[in-house]
Formats: C-alpha cells, structure tokens, sequence
C-alpha cells in the first residue's frame, strides 16, 4: 500500500513521524531549510559528461528530490530528481563517517538533499554520484503520492499540479513545449513588424466577443469594472493611434461554463495589422502555424491523436453555408429564419424565439460542420448577425468579411477584415443592445469611447485572435485545455 493510499489514521502518524524527524535535526543543531546550496553539474549534465568526469575522477555537486531509497546495511542507493531528470547517488557509512550517515536516518522520500562527490558506474552499468558529504536542503513533512511516480487521480493532478510535476516528469515536458510555442509566436511576428503591447486588464466596458464577463469594484473610484473578455477593442484604438502592426499576448476572462475546450481564464493571441484584409490574415495565420510547427518539430506535419496533421499552405477554404450544406445536405444560405430554427429544432438543437437567430445558426455549425474539419480549414463569410465587428461582404449581401480556423474539429483561429465604419459599427451595437434587453447575456455592450475613437478614423485593418491554449492541446496531442494550464479552475474542495 502507498503512502499516499493509507487509511487515514496511518496517514496522520507519517506524518507525526515526519515532524519527530524535524525536530531531531533541529535538536542536532542541523537546519532543515538552508538558504542556498552550490551545485556544479545537473543529473544531464552529469550523464552526458559522465566519461570526461569519470577519467578525471572530477568533483561534482548535484542536489534534488529524493525519490527512491533502498539501505544495503552500511550504505544507501537513492535516486534525486532536478529539473532535467533524474540520478542516483552511493553513500556509504565508512567513506562519509559513521556519524554523519547516521543523520541519514532522519531523511525521507520527499526531502531535497546537496551531494558532493565523484562518479562511477555500479555494477548494472548505471551512472552514479559517489557521496563524499551531503546536506539536507529542504525536509519534506507529506509523503509523495504513490511513491513518487503514480499519481493517476486526474482531479488530484489539476488540484495539486506540485505533485503532478513531480509523479508524472512527462507533464513537465508539455509545459516546456508550451513556454517554447509563445516564444515562436513572438518571434514570427515580431519579424513580421508587429509590435507587442499591453492594454488593460480591468475595463469599464467590456467587449469585443460574445460573453459574460467577471465583475469586480474600485474602491477608490467607486465603480465596477470588468475583467477583460478580449483585447480588441484596446488594441483597435492603437490602430487608429497610428500604429499599424500591433499584437497582444493576454489572459481573458469568460464568466461560462468549463469543459475540455473551455477554461474561464485563458490565454489568447491577438493581432491586427492596418491597410490590410482577412486574406492577408489567413496567409499570415497559415504562414504562423507552419512557423511553429518547424521550430517544435522540424517539420510541417504532426500528429493529433489519430490524425496525421498537415500546416502546409495553402490551408482548404471553404464557405460558412457551402460548408452546412456540404454537410447536411440542406442549403440555409436564403433560408428565412422559421425554416433555420426549424431545421435546427429537427436536429436537436435548441432554437426558441429566445435564443437569437445566429446563435441558432452557430450552433448548427458547431453540431454538423465543426466535428468535421480535422485537416487546417478556414470557415469563410458568416452571416451579419455572426460578426458584429467584422466589415460586411464587399461582393455577397448578407455576409461579413470573416474567417475561423479550424483542425482536427477545434476553432484556433478568428478573424476578419474589421469594421471601421463607425456608423455602421454604432448600428450593430445598437441591435446587440436590443439582444441584451431580451435576455441574451452574452451580447455586446454598447461602447461610446471606442465608437468616438473610430470617428477619429480607423483604416482598412485586418484583425486574428488564435486560442493559445487550444494551439497548444494541438501541438502537444492533448485533448483537455486543463492538461495545458498549470492551475485550471476547479471546485472548491468540500
């Protein structure tokens, strides 16, 4: 039985004997938490140089968390984990004194522990640190889960993601993936000519996406503001300020439910670039991917759980009615609205006269088109109602200038030629306003400031939003957005 899985009573003296450990040292003048230990070598570092180190019989000091322990009578074999893997170590009784591997005695899986000393290989070929002298960094005072390398409760994992790190080291490497997909991000499109900004986080009007927000005071000023639910309207008034390439890299926050895709507090990617149109941005969306694709992987092509993914451009374009009827076989393009929620309502959709006509229509694609794209797809011209802030079709009545970007039947990518007529903008506004009065909590709040900023004049932009945590679950083959962020929400505990 691990220690982790004891019954409760043997769980409380593990740790009561923990703390009578605890208090021995301290009782042998020895502090259990040091402020600093000089290390020479990782465990990498040790196991890619072990030949140089060996033949020189060089000093190394490695530290880390013990991890395993077995006692041979007057030495010990333990294995300590760092940051970039794991090693083990030898102490033996005569070579560090019979006093200090006493001390020995008084240490746990769990603890962090400094070893000096020379390496070798033990008689099954593995590398090993030879202890000289060793010091305690840090007493452990809880037992690690499952001896250390089992933890499988996926709730217990996002709860205590510590723990997570420390049981299952393949998790660390989706971070890692994670750190160096932002940083290809970056670097694309600050070789593009964006620049990276940063707008606010509290906001006295929120918009820019079709969502409830989270409500918090100002003391001092004595109002409410919202947590962001997008930076779009922010970083549109840098456009019309005259700076012509900018993006963003941010938390947003959504006041919704939670699911594999959907975490209340996600990271997004926003970008727009002036005098440019939503083909400029699906060749800079397409061109964005496959970047990020070959810094991870050396190539193009990757693969999502049984697909085998391909970024090459030019990405399949397709239009949003061409795609619902390609896919249930009926043409809603001039359909009027009783024949759509019909059409939804015999496919099991929700479409009462409550819920407004393009929320119907969203979610009819959602349901028959989305679990169909898993090759890169871009979803071209929505309907009006869709895209409030997207400029209306130059060519086909009805439509906006808008593109998603969807693979392996998840959106990545939004984005559109955007509105900068600021009467046409008041007027969606307006509608949306209507939407909310009939009790459509997610409808766009009328924003008087960014309408007079865009009186100012705003040229021909082009705007992209990509999901940072859903390019991530497809770049590291995860199907959870929790398996991606280091502390999802949860539930409180009971």
């Amino acid at each position: 039985m691990s220690e982790q899985s004891k019954p409760e009573q043997d769980l409380s003296e593990l740790l009561r004997h923990r703390r009578e450990k605890l208090s021995a040292l301290r009782e042998k003048k020895i502090n259990p938490y040091p402020y600093v230990f000089k290390r020479t070598h990782t465990s990498k570092e040790v196991c890619d140089n072990f030949e140089k180190l060996e033949s020189e019989a060089a000093q190394v000091s490695v530290c880390g968390r013990i991890i395993s322990l077995r006692s041979h009578g007057k030495s010990i074999f333990f294995h300590i984990l760092d940051g970039e893997g794991k090693i083990q170590v030898y102490i033996k009784s005569d070579e560090v004194g019979e006093e200090k591997y006493k001390l020995f005695e008084l240490f746990d899986i769990g603890d962090f522990i400094g070893v000096c000393g020379k390496v070798f290989k033990t008689r099954t070929g593995e590398k090993t640190v030879r202890a000289e002298d060793f010091q305690l960094l840090s007493k452990s005072l809880h037992p690690l889960p499952e001896k250390w390398h089992g933890l499988q409760d996926k709730e217990l994992r996002y709860r205590q993601r510590y723990l997570d790190l420390i049981s299952n080291p393949d998790i660390k490497d989706t971070f890692v993936l994670r750190t160096k997909i932002l940083s290809a991000m970056r670097r694309f499109l600050d070789n593009q000519g964006f620049l990276e900004v940063e707008t606010p986080v509290l906001q006295p009007v929120y918009g820019g996406a079709f969502a409830r927000p989270f409500i918090t005071h100002h003391n001092a000023l004595d109002i409410d503001l919202y947590l962001r639910i997008a930076d779009e309207l922010y970083l549109k008034r840098l456009i019309i300020g005259g700076l012509e390439k900018v993006y963003e890299v941010c938390k947003d926050f959504r006041n919704e439910g939670m699911d594999k895709n959907h975490n209340p507090e996600f990271s997004m990617l926003e970008a727009y670039q002036a005098y440019a149109d939503y083909n400029d941005i699906m060749e800079l969306g397409e061109k964005l991917f496959n970047f990020i694709s070959f810094e991870l992987y050396q190539t193009n092509k990757i693969k999502y759980q049984d697909e085998e993914i391909d970024f090459s451009p030019p990405w399949r374009r397709i239009s949003f009615w061409e795609s619902i009827e390609k896919y249930t076989g009926v043409d809603l393009s001039s359909a009027e609205e009783k024949k759509v929620r019909e059409f939804a309502h015999e496919s099991g959709i929700k479409s009462d006269s409550s819920i407004r006509i393009g929320k119907v229509i969203e979610s009819i694609f959602e349901e028959k088109v989305q679990p169909n794209l898993i090759q890169p797809t871009f979803i071209l011209d929505y309907p009006v109602e869709m895209s409030p802030f997207a400029k209306k079709h130059r060519q086909k009545e009805g439509l906006t200038e808008r593109f998603e970007g969807f693979i392996a039947g998840a959106e990545l990518m939004n984005a559109f030629s955007e509105l900068n007529d600021p009467l046409d903008q008041r007027e969606r506004f307006e509608q949306q306003a209507k939407f909310k009065q009939m009790g459509d909590e997610e409808a766009q709040v009328l924003d008087e400031d960014f309408l007079k900023a865009m009186e100012y004049g705003m040229p021909p932009t082009g705007g992209l939003g990509i999901g940072i945590d859903r390019l991530v679950m497809l770049f590291t083959n995860s199907t959870s957005i929790r398996d991606v962020i280091f502390f999802p929400q949860m539930k409180p505990e009971a």
